[in-house]
């Protein structure tokens, strides 16, 4: 009996040992994420969010509050036995409170003063992420010192972001990749009329 004593053990840390853990670029969760960010500070106006009713009583809280969805839980893992192709939950938050202040200054930036020049076309996004003044023409002597740094405001915000999104998810080198997916999509969110940088050259919406 004293030879098997110790197997169970052994064959545990066995197992454990092959668990490999795959953790992968999640593209469609960035791009949500990025939809959600871009939206928020180019469109016009902010709608209040939206209010969820209370009621239930304290026993509905209470059964809420216990309520445990165990379809998605891998039985081995409860035993400390992970599955040997196991894969990070995929996710991007953008909910952290120095990538919300970023949001909330680019959106009100947005509204002052870039929104008019996206408008006249002065503005346009560029391939990596950022915006130009693509065409200067279009501004008035007056006011290009002041476009210009909202401009150099905007894109240092703009390198911000990219890297606190990419920090707040656990993977700093991810930073490259989540800027190639905004950049994609401050272009697929462009308003009728606006301009984008696209293989090399100027596209207008």
């Amino acid at each position: 009996m004293k030879h098997w004593v110790g197997m169970p053990v052994a064959a545990t840390l066995l197992l454990s040992a092959c668990v490999t853990i795959n953790v992968y670029f999640p593209a469609a969760e960035a791009k949500e994420a990025a939809k959600e960010f871009v939206e928020k500070v180019i469109q016009e106006g902010t709608p209040a969010p939206a209010v969820q009713p209370q009621g239930g009583g304290g026993m509905a809280m209470l059964e809420r509050r216990i309520e445990i969805d165990l379809s998605g839980v891998d039985p081995w893992a409860l035993v400390g036995i992970g599955s040997a192709r196991a894969q990070a939950a995929p996710d991007i938050t953008i909910k952290t409170p120095a990538i919300q202040a970023i949001q909330s200054r680019m959106e009100a930036r947005f509204n002052a003063s870039l929104r008019a020049g996206f408008d006249s076309g002065a503005l346009g996004f560029t391939s990596d992420g950022l915006i130009t003044v693509r065409d200067p023409s279009k501004v008035e002597l007056k006011d290009r010192v002041a476009l210009n740094s909202a401009v150099a405001d905007d894109n240092r915000d703009r390198k911000a972001v990219y890297r606190e999104v990419a920090v707040a998810n656990g993977h700093p080198e991810w930073e490259d990749q989540i800027r190639g997916v905004f950049a994609r999509q401050w272009a697929a969110s462009a308003r009728s009329g606006w301009w984008y940088e696209s293989s090399g050259g100027w596209k207008q919406k």
